[in-house]
């Protein structure tokens, strides 16, 4: 077999699949360690394209390989160097640069309500579309419109309303274009400081889903992460927390060049807020961490109970915490402060837009 016969592609839409279903899936990463330790997917085992023909014997002879770069060419390189040697292998095509963009979802239901919780893998998104009888609300939606139109059009819902949780620094919101597209009412808190046209939230706003059914989306204000940051009750049976609760730490108060009385704000939402719901209630974040364990057939989510015994952060008193908060934030979101002005409505959303966004969401504490 020829060399060029033992080269394939796989697309990232292709890949999700095999990380739940291919016990042999073997993601080969040939960047620099500084790139990998940065953003990475899950599971992947690094070896530099640089050191690659001499340390081939890592490399699993039977599995299936998949060799990772930033946008394929390196990998192109790698997978050369494996074929030399007679190992099949897999191009991720357009590298961790399509793993950004890419997609999936759960679903599954909570009272009268149905929750579809719409992931970005390589950006660590989540977005939700909570809908009911013929009407749904979109939360947190990232620019790739489609995901949140073709989730209503199979489900027969119109979308009614869109909402962020707070001001993102991570990544393009696009709560804008789909209002644009769809006509829905736009609501945000207006303690974030956004400069175009929305409804402002207010504390215990009651979005109502579907008449006759006892069914809401309440707003609930939770200064820290910003001071707009907004958290979404359903019926008792879940909250959205956007970044001010997250499975594996809480949010980064610092962003605003305020860390101090921000993480004081943000443990009075956690401890006033967030915590005083009942053990029981769904916590529904705005992203995931790497350390997050990503099923296609789970939903990125925790019971309040669980989080409440295993996150220490939540058992700390207040001044304890802001000290722990102040110390233990590190790198900031790359172009957070650009991203923050497209959000905000500062500058446009070009179709080069897409670039500065590129990399980890780093919108928790570490």
């Amino acid at each position: 077999m020829s060399s060029s016969e033992l080269i394939s592609g796989m697309s990232t839409d292709e890949l999700l699949p095999l990380l739940d279903s291919d016990p042999t899936l073997f993601l080969l990463d040939v960047r620099e360690p500084d790139e990998v330790s940065d953003w990475h997917i899950r599971g992947a085992y690094n070896i530099p394209l640089d050191q690659l023909a001499s340390r081939v014997a890592e490399v699993p002879a039977n599995g299936r390989i998949v060799v990772i770069c930033a946008k394929g060419t390196r990998a192109r390189q790698g997978a050369e160097i494996l074929a030399d040697q007679a190992i099949s292998s897999a191009v991720l095509e357009g590298g961790m640069g399509s793993w950004t963009s890419t997609y999936d979802q759960v679903t599954d239901d909570f009272g009268e309500a149905r929750v579809v919780q719409i992931r970005r893998r390589g950006k660590g998104c989540l977005s939700y579309v909570v809908g009911a009888e013929a009407n749904c609300v979109v939360i947190d939606p990232s620019l790739d419109l489609d995901q949140y139109l073709g989730t209503a059009a199979r489900c027969g819902w119109t979308i009614t309303h869109v909402l962020d949780t707070h001001l993102h620094a991570d990544h393009i919101s696009g709560a804008r274009a789909l209002v644009g597209a769809t006509g829905a009412v736009l609501m945000l808190s207006p303690a974030d400081p956004f400069l175009f046209d929305f409804e402002p939230l207010s504390d215990g706003l009651v979005i109502e889903l579907a008449p006759g059914v006892h069914l809401s989306v309440s707003a609930v204000s939770v200064p820290g992460h910003t001071e707009g940051s907004t958290m979404y009750q359903l019926d008792g049976l879940a909250i959205f927390t956007g970044d001010t609760l997250f499975l594996e730490s809480v949010g980064r108060p610092d962003l605003a060049e305020q860390a101090e009385p921000f993480a004081h704000h943000l443990y009075w939402s956690l401890h006033e807020r967030v915590l005083t719901q009942s053990d029981e209630i769904m916590v529904f974040p705005a992203h995931f961490g790497a350390g997050v364990e990503v099923r296609g057939d789970q939903f990125v989510s925790r019971r309040l109970g669980s989080l409440r015994t295993t996150l220490d952060a939540l058992k700390l008193n207040e001044n304890d915490f802001v000290a722990w908060a102040v110390a233990n934030v590190k790198d900031r979101p790359p172009n957070y402060q650009r991203i923050v002005r497209i959000n905000s409505g500062q500058e446009s959303v070009t179709a080069e837009s897409a670039e500065v966004e590129m990399g980890p969401n780093r919108c928790a504490i570490a």
